[in-house]
């Protein structure tokens, strides 16, 4: 099987961590916990963790080069590994979508996502993307501090529901089969 570089994206430092604009870092997180990735190494501006995800080889990327470009350490690893766009899949906060909702797509344009915008940039458009719902504060002048704001307490246990849920049918994602995942990640979150 072709190896895959799967990319969350985020800001770097702690006191981002747990921003909304970081679900896509918690979402490669959770994935290297609960499928037993190596450590975090720094490499093409981030870190880096290796793994297999089922019956593949993945890279996890985190860029440490902040959302706005994000596209760069991106490009680095793709260069390194000698991998096309659509080996990339990408994972990251999505205003537009209901807190803790996900959707899986290919291809489109940036609407609004600095990351998203640095990745066309400098990959072009052709990856694969999970959108982590994070809702939107319903006025665009609150979106910074809400997307720049903490997850609220009420929020960590959907939170921590989603991301386990995401990182246990990666395996799906991983086989290319978005239907499925999106099916069993939304079966898990019923219970």
């Amino acid at each position: 099987m072709a190896m895959q570089l799967w990319v969350g994206l985020g800001n770097p430092g702690p006191q981002y961590a747990m921003h909304r604009h970081n679900i896509g870092f918690m979402a490669a997180d959770a994935i290297a916990e609960i499928h037993g990735f190596s450590a975090p190494s720094k490499k093409f501006h981030g870190w880096v963790q290796e793994g297999r995800v089922g019956n593949h080889k993945l890279i996890l990327l985190k860029p440490a080069t902040f959302m706005n470009d994000a596209g760069r350490a991106v490009r680095a690893a793709l260069d390194f590994y000698k991998l096309a766009t659509e080996d990339v899949t990408v994972f990251y906060d999505e205003l537009d979508l209901a807190p803790f909702k996900l959707k899986v797509k290919r291809g489109g344009g940036a609407a609004g996502h600095n990351g998203i915008r640095s990745m066309i940039a400098h990959i072009g458009d052709g990856f694969r993307r999970v959108r982590l719902g994070i809702g939107h504060p319903g006025h665009k002048d609150r979106v910074t501090g809400h997307v720049l704001g903490n997850f609220a307490k009420t929020e960590i246990d959907p939170l921590a529901d989603l991301l386990g849920a995401v990182a246990a049918e990666a395996d799906r994602l991983a086989d290319g089969d978005d239907v499925r995942f999106l099916n069993d990640v939304a079966l898990r979150l019923q219970d």
